[in-house]
């Protein structure tokens, strides 16, 4: 997961079918805390607990996830 947006593999659209690739977990996580930041939420110890073990997962669930979080933050409210 790339933090350019001309590569960024994050859909902001609403997903039909599991995204394909693969990303290391490295970069997953730094795409989550990314997307949690972008989003404005604070994140307790727990809560980093939780995205680290999250960010283990494979690609097509993490990326889902980064995207569920970009269109909720997006979304107006």
């Amino acid at each position: 997961m790339l933090h350019s947006r001309a590569n960024d593999p994050i859909s902001e659209d609403p997903l039909n079918s599991a995204p394909f690739g693969y990303s290391p977990e490295s970069l997953q996580r730094e795409a989550l805390y990314a997307e949690l930041n972008n989003a404005g939420v604070e994140l307790g110890t727990y809560d980093r607990l939780i995205v680290d073990w999250i960010a283990r997962w494979d690609y097509p669930t993490v990326a889902t996830i980064a995207s569920l979080i970009r269109r909720t933050a997006h979304t107006p409210k």
